[in-house]
């Protein structure tokens, strides 16, 4: 058979598979394939993977960890930590105490809008400072208003409160029916026995769904590597963090995943108060076991008339507000500031 029959229509004849036209065709249609890809990828390039190791993409769920098993990763978190940070951290897995359940409640008619629990949140749970991560946001409210989507949460007056204004708080609120835990799909953040909703940022992908399901606004995601000022200055703890961490809260977070409010799990679970309550100068914040009639959260709910935000959604806030029943505010602020520091009951209703 001579070569010029090699490429005939007749049948039983040889037909080559593909040309210089498909393969180009081919060729170039793959290399488009793999710019778009590589183009949705772009973003992840920065990504620091150097402490994405085997180890901990075998991690199991934390429900599914072994005591020890739980050992073994906090011993590893810990190593990270001090070679990236140079501290040697008190990190521990603080389980939810017995009979307990927690609430907050915020007296509205009390708070300033000085942004203290703002930044005392940031220390204590090592939010990053650069970019700033911020769990509090407070809303500067017009008085006689209750619309939060028009309220401004950028404010910046010399001196607060303004007269014309009063200031609403908003962090997680620890809702009974959240929202975001049923929209994770890898089971990344769920509810504790004591009602905190928690995220596990070695389980976290980075979806933010729970970003977006949130009605409150609650959840902060970690667009670059948390960054912290270096002070050579001091030796054992150069970048200023809080040592004293659990693996369900404020131990550094890395750069893509969610992180929240946590009602400060590493203090309330040793029996503490939250940061943002200690430093609050006028006694606005009241926590404690919801369980127990007698905590100063429960008298709250028992002796005040109390609402939460969006009730209608039906998430079952944990998380509650109140006016004292003398405002707006009579009592000079002056006075008020120190008969909290002086330890007495504040004036006006409020509850000590």
């Amino acid at each position: 058979m001579s070569a010029a029959n090699n490429h005939d229509d007749s049948p039983g004849t040889f037909e080559p598979k593909l040309t210089r036209r498909s393969f180009l065709t081919g060729t170039l249609g793959a290399a488009g394939g793999l710019a778009a890809f590589a183009a949705a990828l772009s973003p992840l390039r920065d990504l620091d993977t150097s402490e994405y190791t085997l180890e901990k993409f075998l991690q199991k769920h934390y429900k599914e960890m072994s005591p020890g098993e739980m050992q073994r990763v906090l011993e590893r978190i810990r190593k990270e930590i001090r070679e990236r940070y140079q501290l040697e951290p008190d990190l521990r897995d603080i389980k939810p105490m017995e009979g307990v359940e927690f609430g907050y409640a915020l007296n509205l008619g009390r708070c300033i809008g000085c942004r203290k629990c703002v930044y005392a949140c940031v220390a204590e749970n090592n939010q990053s400072r650069d970019p700033q991560i911020q769990y509090i946001r407070v809303l500067e409210m017009s008085r006689g208003s209750v619309d939060i989507e028009r309220a401004n949460h950028h404010y910046d007056r010399p001196k607060v409160p303004d007269v014309d204004h009063y200031y609403m708080p908003v962090q997680c609120h620890q809702c009974a029916n959240p929202p975001c835990v049923k929209v994770c799909p890898v089971e990344a953040t769920w509810q504790e026995p004591d009602g905190v909703t928690v995220i596990d940022y070695d389980w976290c992908i980075g979806c933010r769904y729970c970003e977006a399901a949130c009605p409150y606004w609650a959840r902060r995601f970690n667009f670059t590597e948390p960054g912290f000022v270096k002070d050579e200055g001091r030796k054992d703890n150069p970048y200023g963090l809080n040592p004293e961490m659990t693996y369900l809260s404020n131990r550094p977070r890395p750069q893509g995943v969610m992180e929240k409010c946590h009602f400060c799990l590493q203090r309330t679970r040793q029996g503490r108060r939250p940061a943002c309550l200690e430093v609050c100068p006028v006694g606005a914040r009241k926590f404690g076991n919801l369980l127990d009639p007698e905590s100063e959260v429960s008298q709250v709910l028992a002796n005040k008339h109390v609402y939460v935000l969006k009730q209608e959604i039906g998430t079952l806030p944990r998380f509650f507000y109140y006016f004292d029943q003398e405002y707006p505010r009579e009592t000079p602020l002056s006075v008020i500031e120190q008969q909290y520091r002086d330890g007495a009951a504040p004036a006006g209703g409020g509850l000590a």
